[in-house]
């Protein structure tokens, strides 16, 4: 199986100002003179590391990671009592986008994204066809509303009953008829004493459920107080508000895609974002490879995953 490329630094960072008193953090990697590539990362709030690097040949790329607004090393981060998400949402992000493709001065590129980052992917791909080169997507999530209420109303109970127990802890009996919202009250609390375990166990949930088998340094990481509380303020913003898309809008403008170069790689057994909407994009835009994973999860790291993705950016790579 493939593995990731070795480590390797950026060659140039930077802020770049994108209205509304933000700035995102930007960096680019690989070679200067590569086919250029984005990639877009998950939660949304999740932030990108030095692991994303590696999934692209340095010899063949120019790779360009940044973190949203919100997140990671942007500014201001949503943990801050000082940031406000009015000015993020997902069509502020797909602008975003843009703005540091011209930025960079590139005129196409590659987009790469898992989760939340194929969700932001197809919607950018959707809105600016002629500036995506290749379409690289993993772990397909859509905001439709039965994905939502899979994984944040209860479907997810019937697998992880014992998971989905401390999901609910911080939530008052009366208000668990609706889990995202009451969430979003939590949040929202300017109590610390509230708004923290909320976001802890907001944050625990997913990062207990996106592996086959828990890994525990991951679900200590989103643990993390700050870390948890940006990430989740901004996914439950995100979802509370369903993405600011139409019911199923993604998949119904699917045609848009099909003379884009595409893979789609899925884990068979994600709880975080189930197959079937990977399957839903496939019969939208068949042209794109479609590769099950019949042994893994939601994440990007896990073996047969891992080596889809890689071996669909190695592939892309000869492409012009």
């Amino acid at each position: 199986m493939r593995q990731m490329y070795p480590e390797i630094e950026p060659d140039e960072i930077g802020f770049l100002p994108v209205g509304d008193g933000q700035e995102l953090y930007w960096e680019t990697s690989g070679n200067p003179a590569g086919k250029p590539v984005v990639f877009l990362h998950g939660g949304p709030g999740g932030g990108t590391s030095p692991a994303h690097r590696r999934l692209f040949d340095p010899e063949r790329y120019r790779i360009v990671l940044f973190d949203q607004r919100g997140c990671g090393l942007s500014l201001p981060h949503a943990s801050e009592s000082s940031a406000h998400l009015a000015a993020n949402t997902t069509w502020h992000l797909v602008s975003d986008i843009e703005k540091l493709r011209t930025h960079l001065g590139i005129d196409k590129w590659q987009v790469f994204g898992g989760s939340w980052g194929s969700t932001l992917a197809l919607a950018y791909a959707e809105t600016h066809p002629d500036r995506v080169s290749e379409l690289v997507l993993r772990g397909i999530f859509t905001l439709r509303k039965a994905e939502l209420d899979w994984f944040y109303e209860g479907g997810a109970r019937m697998i992880v009953p014992d998971l989905w127990q401390k999901f609910l802890e911080p939530v008052a009996h009366a208000e668990r008829h609706h889990l995202i919202r009451a969430y979003h009250e939590l949040l929202a609390d300017p109590d610390p004493g509230i708004h923290g375990p909320a976001a802890v166990a907001w944050s625990t949930w997913e990062a207990s459920t996106i592996t086959l088998l828990p890994r525990e340094e991951l679900i200590r990481r989103f643990a993390e107080p700050a870390y948890a509380l940006a990430f989740a303020r901004i996914e439950n913003h995100y979802f509370v508000n369903e993405g600011w898309l139409d019911e199923g809008q993604l998949i119904a403008n699917a045609g848009v895609l099909r003379q884009i170069p595409g893979a789609i790689v899925q884990g068979r057994y994600d709880l975080c974002t189930p197959a079937v909407t990977a399957w839903d994009l496939h019969e939208a835009w068949p042209e794109a490879s479609f590769t099950m994973v019949p042994d893994a999860g939601h994440a990007f790291d896990e073996p047969g995953i891992l080596d889809a993705l890689i071996e669909a950016t190695d592939r892309f790579a000869e492409s012009p």
